[in-house]
């Protein structure tokens, strides 16, 4: 990868941390981000507010657990290198400590298939890691069981951890886990909510992979001759 491709890295990751702020998924110093590079990752540096952030303050870490750069990488960078190292699948993996994510992960409480939004992190259930202290290897080896077969995960604890392809789609991940996570805790104040069952939400999943490919949306048929309407066609 090439100097300027890093630099617009560099920049796209400061981009994406402020807007986690703007966002009200994360505050202060907490949560940190990284993004694959050949041989290891850029990763966020400990304890710089993102607002005092810039592309120069981004570290690069080796697989090999050596890093170059003005500042130490992030405290977490343990689960952020075993993750890319193990999931060949991802290239972002976004951490933060959003409210009502944390909330349940105060309690251990993973989120269940109450609502059929749940299958956007991959599986019927986002699961809740045990805990173990920060910035530990305990952490990592939890935190990687909890995602797999999963594009998200709560921290016991903690708060939560997202894995994508992209930026933009580790934002919108970790955005739709909290926004789970509150009607989630707010569902529960009336009581523990009826969930959906595997079979339903396998059905959702398929639905899901078949419209991300552009595909009809309906496979009993209803909605498989949708296309585009014909200039002048009521």
């Amino acid at each position: 990868m090439s100097t300027v491709e890093h630099r617009d890295l560099r920049r796209a990751m400061v981009e994406t941390c402020r807007r986690m702020n703007e966002l009200g998924i994360n505050q202060g110093t907490s949560g940190n981000l990284s993004v694959r590079i050949p041989d290891g990752l850029l990763i966020t540096p400990t304890s710089l507010p993102y607002e005092r952030m810039g592309p120069e303050d981004i570290v690069e870490l080796g697989f090999d657990g050596t890093y170059v750069g003005r500042h130490r990488p992030s405290s977490e960078w343990r689960f952020h290198r075993d993750i890319l190292r193990a999931r060949a699948d991802v290239d972002v993996v976004l951490h933060c400590h959003s409210t009502f994510a944390t909330v349940l992960a105060i309690h251990h409480k993973e989120i269940p298939s109450f609502h059929y939004m749940t299958a956007v992190a991959g599986g019927t259930t986002i699961r809740c890691a045990p805990y173990a202290t920060f910035g530990t290897q305990a952490l990592s080896d939890h935190a990687i069981a909890a995602l797999q077969d999963r594009q998200a995960c709560l921290l016991a604890q903690h708060g939560a951890i997202v894995v994508a392809k992209s930026f933009e789609r580790a934002l919108w991940l970790a955005v739709e886990v909290e926004t789970l996570a509150k009607m989630y805790v707010h569902a529960l104040t009336l009581g523990p909510p009826p969930v959906l069952s595997d079979e339903e939400m396998g059905r959702v999943m398929d639905q899901m992979r078949r419209m991300s490919y552009g595909q009809a949306p309906d496979p009993e048929g209803t909605n498989d001759v949708a296309r585009p309407r014909s200039a002048g066609t009521a």
